[in-house]
């Protein structure tokens, strides 16, 4: 019976108050929501590709058979191996050529592997459909989001077989993802045969036991060995050699992530010990009426924990919801970056958040609500009337003396003081907002900038393949390996660029890769038949090279090797040699030993080869697709015109990243700002009716209320100035390491003294769009209504 009179007392409160539980239950929403989402994001980016593996039953093997040796009882037999715990397959597989038809895109030859499932899910190798739908029909086709063309391909493309009689077309009806990347593209099983399929198929396998190489190992000789002599087509892939890879791939992205999810969960906890504090606070005076009436100390504390409760445990549940569809695109987003399948929200992140939260909101209520509670009733309803009186009143008299600025703003300005801690944390959720919007812009730009730099889409937009297929990847390159051009082709590409209409230069590019000291796998070369300076390669410290004998290597090499900029180093390929001198670091991230030299310089060592492929710069203002198409058109189907373009996948993906996280961040701090407004006004309220009566203007009561935050913003913007900076300089040299490479100082070094003006008013900004809503739902308060509120 003793809960009742706390029940009332709870639904009285929370009818009286109506809008304080709903700024409770929106602020408390919308920080779970980030929070799940920023808890989230840091889960997933420890070991993305072992969330995504275990998700989607990640193949740990991938055996190619021979099904003229193998029988299917035989491959049936495999999958009962006592170390076998899941299996799929036999796949039928076949390779074909075709001509891919993009819509917007230079039409290509490759050489493309087929799959053939009946659907995507399965015991093993669950693959994640991004696009589009799996085939239903003869003529369907899905393509692979990882590996070539990817970012690039889109349902309605168009695979003409060229190496089976009549040419059959494949239709693109869905992108799919394999979290061990398992397959190029997949067809019915049907297809296969209908394409002549090779008598090769695939299998799929999981093990009890395949945590190390040896391991897998292990695993690989027992089906080796279930099987006939010859059955297995070279060596099984294992998943051990992708995760390596992917750990690789997502190391530059993991630090920017780690540092948006922080600080989300910072801001998330100071909003809401400030939203939860403040509005017990602004109740004191109730808690006196309460006490005056009867009510114990452990009954008013129990009153105001459960007024502050009830929206809380709406806003934690809706918050949760909320932030797991937030989640859904933004971890979309992140499983491109990572280059895994699918990732997700964990479980125990959506309970333990508004868990956490609802605790959090519980500690914040209590401790003001017993300072309250111990209170005499007197000392309750005076303390609660305004704040303390020695609070702000110098800070009133002081700006009162401030003739050039109206008596509205001084007055607004002077209000922070009246409540110290409440500021203190509403300027700290400003500044993280604003951090969040310095360190993201800084952050887009350097991204934008290395994606140029990569691309080389603004230097050097087409390229003319003469020796082979073209490996895509996000700065085009051509296949190791490949033939060099003939001397009729080389004559050919010169005469087509020539009388090309806006061709501005062009450059002949040789790839080859030798072996050198030093280095355990082979150095990739790249070497240029003229002057290439223009080709817009970043250059970290040094210079381009100018003649034979010098040359330029990324940071690997320079690691790898223990050289730097300046020193000498012998290169050597067959019973030939040659001392280059290093000249210059090359922007070129990847475990992989690059150099750029001279054509002459590379025919020192390895004499006869001849170009691949022809860079080209077009002139200022012409269209880069129309200019390709016509170079094409002019060369004919033997040669291969390509177009670089600044919109990789996994950039384009960052970026959006960034731009959501940022606004994110934004959005909850201006729900701080809000919270801190509406208390402001609560507490002021007779105050607001006084200057109504004495004739504040609905305008003047805004700008009153808005400048009260102003002064707090503007702090707010110039301390995160040099703080996001900071953070930006910080993070982003960590990300380059992590893809193994330093960084130009163009890339690094991103802030015009300009945009750093700018910046200083997010805090402002931020502050402004925060009170707004309160300031006018002030302004339209009647003189009376204030006057009677308390």
């Amino acid at each position: 019976m003793r809960a009742f009179p706390t029940v009332r007392a709870t639904r009285g409160g929370l009818t009286g108050r109506r809008l304080q539980a709903t700024v409770i239950g929106v602020v408390v929403l919308a920080t779970s929501a980030a929070s799940v989402l920023a808890l989230g994001m840091l889960v997933d980016s420890n070991a993305p590709f072992n969330h995504a593996f275990a998700a989607q039953r990640g193949a740990q093997v991938a055996a190619t058979v021979d099904t003229s040796v193998a029988s299917p009882a035989q491959l049936a037999a495999t999958t009962r191996l006592p170390s076998v715990t899941a299996a799929g397959g036999p796949f039928p597989v076949t390779t074909v050529s075709a001509r891919i038809s993009i819509p917007g895109q230079v039409e290509q030859d490759a050489v493309v592997p087929l799959t053939g499932r009946a659907s995507p899910g399965g015991p093993v190798d669950d693959l994640t459909l991004q696009a589009g739908h799996w085939p239903r029909a003869p003529g369907q086709v899905v393509w692979s989001g990882q590996g070539a063309l990817s970012g690039v391909m889109t349902p309605g493309a168009q695979l003409t077989v060229t190496s089976v009689p009549g040419s059959p077309r494949l239709t693109v009806v869905g992108i799919a993802t394999s979290v061990t990347n398992t397959g190029q593209a997949w067809v019915l099983p049907a297809e296969i045969t209908a394409l002549r399929g090779s008598g090769v198929a695939q299998m799929l396998y999981r093990f009890s036991s395949a945590g190390s190489t040896g391991a897998v190992a292990a695993d690989i000789a027992a089906v080796r060995a279930a099987l006939p002599r010859g059955a297995l087509i070279g060596t099984p892939e294992s998943y051990l050699t992708v995760q390596q890879l992917q750990a690789t791939s997502i190391a530059p992205w993991v630090p920017f992530i780690v540092a948006f999810g922080v600080i989300a969960l910072v801001m998330s906890v100071l909003i809401v010990v400030n939203v939860v504090s403040g509005a017990v606070v602004a109740g004191t005076r109730r808690i006196g009426v309460l006490k005056s009436i009867g009510f114990t100390p452990v009954q008013v504390v129990a009153a105001y924990v459960l007024q502050v409760a009830v929206p809380a445990v709406v806003g934690c549940v809706a918050g949760a919801v909320v932030g797991n569809l937030l989640a859904a695109p933004l971890l979309s987003r992140n499983a491109q970056v990572y280059g895994v399948g699918k990732l997700s929200v964990p479980l125990w992140v959506d309970v333990i958040v508004p868990l956490a939260m609802l605790a959090l909101t519980a500690v914040a209520a209590v401790a003001p609500a017993l300072r309250a509670g111990r209170m005499s009733a007197t000392a309750a309803i005076a303390t609660g009337r305004a704040p303390r009186p020695s609070h702000g009143y110098a800070a009133h008299r002081l700006l009162a003396r401030v003739r050039a600025a109206p008596r509205v703003v001084t007055l607004g300005l002077a209000a922070p003081f009246a409540r110290p801690a409440r500021t203190f944390v509403t300027l700290a959720a400003i500044l993280f907002g604003a951090i969040a919007v310095t360190f993201g812009a800084g952050l887009a730009t350097s991204l934008n900038r290395a994606e140029a730099d990569l691309s080389l889409a603004q230097s050097e937009p087409v390229q003319v393949q003469v020796g082979g297929p073209v490996r895509q990847s996000a700065r085009p390159l051509v296949v190791p390996g490949s033939t060099g051009a003939t001397a009729a082709q080389q004559r050919a590409v010169v005469s087509a660029l020539r009388s090309q209409p806006g061709t501005l230069h062009y450059v002949p590019e040789t790839y080859h890769q030798i072996s050198v000291i030093g280095l355990s796998d082979p150095l990739s070369v790249t070497s240029f038949g003229g002057d290439a300076s223009w080709t817009g390669y970043g250059i970290v410290t040094g210079r381009w090279y100018t003649g034979t004998g010098e040359v330029d290597v990324n940071t690997y090499f320079l690691t790898a090797t223990g050289t730097a900029v300046g020193d000498t180093y012998p290169l050597r390929s067959g019973g030939r040699q040659t001392t280059v001198r290093i000249v210059g670091e090359v922007f070129d991230p990847g475990s992989r030993a690059e150099a750029f030299m001279s054509s002459a310089t590379l025919a020192a060592i390895v004499p006869g080869l001849t170009p691949q492929r022809y860079d080209v710069g077009v002139q200022p203002g012409v269209n880069v697709q129309r200019y390709a198409n016509a170079l094409s058109a002019t060369l004919g189907p033997s040669y291969f015109v390509s177009v670089s373009r600044d919109n990789s996948p996994v950039f384009a993906s960052v970026l959006v990243l960034v731009g959501l996280l940022t606004l994110l961040l934004i959005a909850v701090a201006g729900l701080g700002v809000l919270n801190t407004v509406v208390l402001q006004i609560r507490e002021r309220v007779h105050d607001l009716g006084v200057f109504k009566a004495i004739g504040m203007t609905p305008r003047q009561t805004i700008a009153m209320v808005v400048c009260s935050v102003t002064g707090i913003g503007i702090v707010a913007g110039l301390i995160a100035i040099p703080a996001g900076v900071a953070l930006h300089d910080y993070v982003v040299p960590i990300m380059g390491h992590g893809a193994q490479t330093n960084l130009p100082a163009a890339v690094a070094s991103v802030y015009r003294p300009w945009e750093l003006v700018l910046l200083a008013l997010s805090g402002l900004v931020i502050a402004v769009a925060g009170a707004l809503a309160p300031a006018g739902w002030a302004a339209q308060t009647r003189t009376a209504l204030a006057l009677h509120a308390e």
